[in-house]
């Protein structure tokens, strides 16, 4: 398996962190600071990479964070490092999409007052993510498939006869989430 990350330091807002799985999509770890050094991005490695992880590639763009001493260090739990070209974000371009997915899905229409509560925006937008944003690489399909299927139905485009759709608001109504329920 092949793990993409993304960090971008350059800027002077809190960075946002994000560990992916290539294969499923499904977002391993994420963590937020405003001061990112190359000792925090390699606790957030130490975090998603324990033990018996069967992980074999980290894939990374050329940011300052990751310093030839994380890439060290990070290949001394197990997995062979890969720096992305320079100047060449479709070598990365999974991870480079999702960053622009949060941004334009999620980041654009709030204001995260600290870091706190931006980790408490991204931990909901992240379970959005896996459960119910599809992601047209995957068949469409969810990172994280749900654990009930859809009842079936003659007519796809009908609510199945005992049936009601419940509408959840996720970010304070700004996505929702649908889902069938058995009517009372």
């Amino acid at each position: 398996m092949r793990l993409l990350c993304r960090g971008d330091s350059k800027v002077p807002r809190p960075l946002c962190f994000v560990i992916m799985e290539l294969e499923s999509r499904r977002i391993l770890h994420y963590n937020v600071t405003a001061h990112p050094t190359a000792e925090w991005t390699l606790q957030q490695f130490r975090e998603t990479l324990v033990n018996d992880h069967a992980y074999r590639i980290v894939i990374h763009d050329r940011d300052s964070l990751f310093s030839k001493e994380l890439d060290q260090s990070v290949a001394d739990m197990g997995v062979r490092v890969i720096r992305t070209p320079a100047r060449a974000p479709m070598a990365n371009s999974i991870c480079e999409r999702f960053g622009g997915t949060l941004r334009r899905a999620c980041l654009d229409f709030v204001i995260p007052l600290t870091e706190r509560h931006l980790k408490l925006i991204l931990k909901s937008w992240v379970n959005h993510f896996h459960h119910e944003r599809p992601q047209m690489s995957l068949g469409p399909g969810t990172p994280v498939p749900r654990q009930s299927p859809s009842p079936e139905n003659a007519n796809r485009h009908n609510i199945p006869a005992g049936y009601v759709v419940l509408r959840k608001p996720i970010l304070g109504g700004l996505h929702h989430e649908y889902s069938l329920e058995a009517a009372a």
